[in-house]
């Protein structure tokens, strides 16, 4: 009984919660698209600002991180085998060159 209670008691906290998050849009004139439309343009400009300068940033230190691990465990190996492995150190290099660019020319390419 009691983990019944529990179970309901969780239930109508997640649909408490759920609702406090819904927004709800309307459209005043019965234009359905002007307002899709509207919303779209207002956050637009939040995403683009959410992705230069959280997303991209975040992309680029996890890469910049992997190269330099990368680099090490290849001169270990070197000192090793006797042999250097270029090819994971290069497509780590041309992704991190990639990522760093991508602001640049993204948001041309989705037409943002």
């Amino acid at each position: 009984m009691k983990t019944k209670k529990k179970l309901i008691a969780a239930a109508a906290s997640a649909m408490c919660f759920a609702a406090m998050l819904t927004t709800t849009v309307y459209a005043d004139t019965g234009d359905v698209a002007g307002a899709v439309t509207s919303t779209w343009t207002t956050a637009k400009s939040q995403i683009k600002s959410v992705v230069d300068n959280v997303v991209f940033p975040v992309i680029d230190v996890i890469l910049a991180i992997l190269l330099f691990v990368k680099i090490a465990t290849c001169y270990m190996d070197y000192r090793k085998h006797g042999q250097f492995e270029w090819t994971p150190v290069a497509i780590l290099f041309g992704c991190l060159i990639f990522a760093l660019t991508c602001p640049l020319y993204i948001w041309t390419v989705v037409s943002i």
